[in-house]
């Protein structure tokens, strides 16, 4: 799976549905995707955050960016409390979102990974996550043929992927590598946001902010299906 900050809540249920996740770090690093930017709640809609970029080739990979010099951490940190002071569980979720923010990494990839780390660990998901380079493969495979790969190398009989690649990958060509193909199927989840019309799609950061862990923690073990 591609590494996101602070992805939604679903991305965290692929992690507690699996025996070990897969997190990319060399891909290609995609400009206008989620990669380093997320949505929160402000004034009643959705709003971007994001981590600012050193300029550089956009042919890199993900693990070769590296955040910009003059990224302002406590600018960043100021937009999360300025959105959810109010929230229910702002007090509890803040020194979390301060020790993700505040990380000293200043490589892409190892900044995002850290920050997925820091909120299975609050959510006590305990799927060990393992880096695509570390594994060994030909790298120089792409899509479908890849995620064979590594399950292949990693001894996997079923592969979870999100709903979104139903159409990209085929159940055939996997079980004739002796894997089931799986998609996670997330289902409805609303809860109150400061008493306005429900905003879907955002950052796990809104999720904990007006949410408990533990309803969190239970939505992501059981609020889903696999397909």
């Amino acid at each position: 799976m591609q590494p996101y900050f602070l992805p939604y809540i679903g991305y965290f249920q692929l992690i507690a549905a699996a025996d070990r996740f897969v997190v990319y770090d060399n891909i290609k690093y995609t400009k206008k995707g989620w990669i380093n930017r997320n949505r929160l709640l402000l004034n009643g809609q959705d709003a971007l955050f994001s981590l600012p970029l050193k300029k550089d080739n956009d042919s890199l990979d993900v693990c070769e960016r590296e955040l910009a010099a003059d990224f302002n951490r406590a600018k960043l940190l100021n937009q999360f409390r300025g959105a959810y002071r109010s929230a229910p569980y702002f007090e509890q979720t803040l020194p979390l979102i301060e020790g993700i923010v505040n990380h000293a990494d200043g490589n892409l990839f190892g900044y995002i990974h850290h920050a997925i780390s820091r909120v299975c660990q609050h959510l006590a998901i305990a799927t060990p996550i393992e880096i695509s380079s570390h594994i060994d493969i030909d790298h120089s495979l792409k899509a479908q043929d890849k995620v064979l790969a590594i399950c292949q190398a990693l001894g996997a009989d079923t592969y979870v992927n999100a709903i979104g690649g139903m159409e990209l990958y085929s159940r055939e060509d996997f079980q004739a590598r002796g894997i089931t193909l799986k998609f996670i199927r997330s289902m409805p989840f609303e809860y109150p946001q400061f008493g306005g019309t429900f905003v879907p799609w955002l950052s796990i950061l809104d999720v904990m902010m007006f949410n408990s862990p533990a309803h969190v923690h239970d939505v992501i073990h059981n609020g889903f299906e696999l397909i």
